[in-house]
């Protein structure tokens, strides 16, 4: 076949790359009045000018080339031309056959339908990196071709021109293998140093849930924890470190276990969020974090919380009206000069309050306001166990396994007891005047409550010592008003007494001499726990609790 009967419509980049062949292969041609290349006369001695790209024939160009090349005519597609490199890669390929028989190689890559379509729209087509039989990548760019004569019908056909991207291909192949490995250690970091286990205090039912940005994104700081406090009390955690990557995961690990350390403190939320605000900025000057930090005390029915840049908290109560957390909330952690304040949000019995980070609401094309609005309106209608409100507010908010951030969401409880459940919860309390007779009353008041509460002997005289050693300390140490107060819950019974003094108390060893000092040290021994903090309104409450033996429960 007369290959010079064809002409290629040859796509841009390559009409570009032959011109630049042009002005390099003939240096003679000149600008204005210049003789064409074409017709430039040998001036010099030397070896002949080497003609022009215009002057070269097609096939003369496309057999040296290094990239494959075949042409197909017809609407069955029969071979006209292939090249050597193409002959190389895959064989001899018989003229005049149709290439669907005769080039398999392209019938595997699936490019007769693309043939096909170049053929009809007369535009080219190009389908990058596909793997070929012989275990390398090309870039396949189909273009049409007509006969030199003009005669339609048979007359059309297809270029296929093939650039080895080989080396490109596995260059992407290992740059997308080594970010996997990077992000799948990030991962692995910020999974184990998130809780493995989450506690599980007496009066609140907990659920959390994580979920790493997509394989595109690194993974971030995002993290939550719950934390017991002792005397009944729950802290609840929640932070974003800002960033991506191993660093961020890592700050995140040492944000997390400073907060478990300060909250063995036992300080209100806005002092623990003043002391990790100065620890953020000695970890790194240039890392920001946001955080939000909550207690639960089942006694006051709120959850007091103090917020460093973080979304509100949302509480849903038990008619299914959605409370959103106000103000105070402070500048991110790092940021230091500021002082850090305490709110509060009622949580009652039968109330659900969710804290998050900002990968739940938070989109590119959306106002947060508008993510925070969604996410109250999907927790009005939210019910069930906290692991099932916690699944049906990330489907609610669309995250999938691609999402493009991190995802954190802690959900808890307070549940209505009601008939023998609520048999296990019970409270007491009696206010102390002070005076001779507070000890016997309060030993009195303790060892009826506790009889009402049917515990066995050896625990009711326990909880009669622990309540009178404790009243006896504050009456000798501490100022009114004081009160004792008593509750018993699933698992254990919590004895504490407050007053207006902010002295705490410590456990020393008293001496053989000493008339005082015994009264700590004796709680101290009998107790599982026992402790000590400063309230709100000034002075100080001191708790112990007794783990309950099984044959204390009804």
């Amino acid at each position: 076949m007369n290959f010079t009967r064809w002409s290629a419509r040859l796509p841009g980049t390559q009409r570009r790359a032959a011109a630049r062949t042009e002005q390099t292969a003939s240096p003679d041609r000149r600008g204005d009045g210049s003789v064409p290349a074409a017709r430039a006369e040998q001036l010099t001695d030397e070896a002949p000018p080497v003609p022009a790209v215009d002057e070269l024939r097609v096939r003369e160009v496309l057999d040296r080339v290094p990239s494959l090349v075949a042409l197909v005519h017809g609407p069955d597609h029969r071979i006209a031309y292939v090249n050597d490199a193409y002959t190389t890669a895959f064989g001899v390929r018989p003229l005049g056959e149709r290439a669907r028989e005769a080039l398999p190689e392209l019938d595997g890559l699936g490019l007769f339908p693309l043939l096909d379509q170049v053929q009809r729209s007369g535009k080219s087509r190009t389908v990058k990196s596909r793997k070929a039989p012989d275990g390398r990548c090309y870039t396949f760019t189909c273009t049409p071709v007509a006969r030199g004569d003009g005669k339609g019908g048979d007359g059309r056909g297809v270029l296929v021109f093939a650039t080895d991207v080989t080396d490109h291909a596995e260059a992407a192949e290992r740059l997308r293998a080594s970010e996997r490995r990077q992000r799948e250690t990030a991962v692995t970091l910020q999974r184990s140093l998130l809780p493995q286990e989450l506690e599980q205090p007496d009066d609140l039912r907990i659920a959390a849930t994580y979920h790493p940005g997509g394989t595109e994104a690194a993974v971030g700081g995002d993290w939550y924890d719950v934390i017991t406090l002792g005397g009944g009390r729950t802290a609840l955690v929640i932070g974003d470190v800002m960033g991506r990557g191993v660093r961020a995961a890592a700050v995140m690990g040492q944000l997390r276990t400073a907060v478990r350390a300060y909250a063995r403190l036992d300080l209100p939320p806005h002092e623990i969020l003043q002391l990790l605000d100065g620890l953020a900025a000695e970890i790194d000057a240039h890392q920001i974090a946001t955080c939000a930090y909550a207690i639960h005390d089942p006694n006051e029915g709120k959850l007091v919380y103090s917020s460093a840049g973080h979304l509100p908290i949302l509480v849903r109560d038990e008619n299914g009206t959605v409370l959103r957390a106000d103000e105070p909330t402070g500048p991110p952690l790092g940021t230091g000069g500021w002082m850090h304040t305490s709110g509060s949000i009622p949580l009652g019995p039968g109330s659900t309050a969710v804290l998050y980070t900002d990968g739940l609401v938070e989109r590119r094309d959306a106002d947060l306001d508008e993510g925070i609005a969604a996410l109250e309106r999907a927790l009005s209608g939210a019910t069930g166990t906290p692991q099932v409100v916690c699944d049906r507010l990330i489907r609610s908010a669309g995250v999938t396994p691609d999402h493009d951030d991190d995802v954190a969401v802690l959900v808890l409880q307070h549940p209505a007891r009601t008939g023998p459940d609520g048999e296990l919860f019970r409270n007491a309390a009696l206010e102390l005047l002070g005076g001779v007779e507070a000890a016997p009353r309060a030993r009195a008041f303790a060892s009826g409550v506790l009889t009402s509460w049917r515990f066995p002997v050896d625990l009711h005289d326990l909880g009669v010592l622990a309540a009178s050693e404790l009243v006896a300390n504050s009456l000798q140490h501490g100022t009114p008003p004081m009160r004792l107060r008593l509750r018993r819950t699933d698992r254990r019974l919590i004895i504490e007494v407050t007053d207006g003094d902010d002295h705490l108390p410590r456990r020393r060893r008293a001496e053989p001499g000493d008339e005082s000092g015994r009264g700590i040290a004796i709680v101290a021994t009998i107790a599982s726990n026992w402790g000590c903090r400063r309230t709100p309104g000034g002075g100080k409450a001191v708790w112990c609790e007794f783990v309950l033996p099984r044959a204390a429960l009804p």
